[in-house]
């Protein structure tokens, strides 16, 4: 089984990678750890990429070294660009059997305008989602 946790750029969620790592250790299953930096065009950017990409890094090798040092096999991978498409394509090339993601933190109102990558990842995605709440 391969499982692919999308972690988002910029943050710590703990509890997102202990629920990934008791179900990897219930089901022996390995876990793809991917982050996208939200930088489509950099000309249209804030911030130079490397800034975007930094972020992303650090939150992917944190998710990853914490599931590694629960035991289970995992990698972490940097994609650029938008976390919904770049997010489904890393699980389509992984063979992912299951995305696993953290609820959206925005407020509601923000989420309606801006719009919700668990929610369109549960909508768009061709394979299962599982989406893990703050406890």
């Amino acid at each position: 089984m391969r499982i692919v946790l999308a972690v988002k750029p910029g943050t710590d969620q703990p509890w997102i990678t202990d629920a990934v790592a008791r179900l990897a250790r219930q089901t022996g299953a390995s876990v793809a750890v991917v982050a996208v930096d939200h930088v489509e065009l950099e000309r249209f950017s804030p911030a130079p990429r490397t800034v975007f990409v930094q972020s992303a890094r650090e939150s992917a090798d944190l998710a990853a070294q914490r599931l590694t040092a629960a035991g289970i096999d995992a990698d972490a991978t940097v994609r650029s660009g938008r976390p919904l498409e770049g997010t489904l394509a890393f699980a389509e090339e992984q063979q992912a059997d299951l995305i696993v993601v953290g609820a959206s933190t925005r407020p509601a109102v923000a989420e309606r305008l801006l719009g919700s990558v668990p929610l369109e990842l549960i909508k768009r995605s061709a394979r299962p989602v599982l989406v893990i709440t703050h406890p």
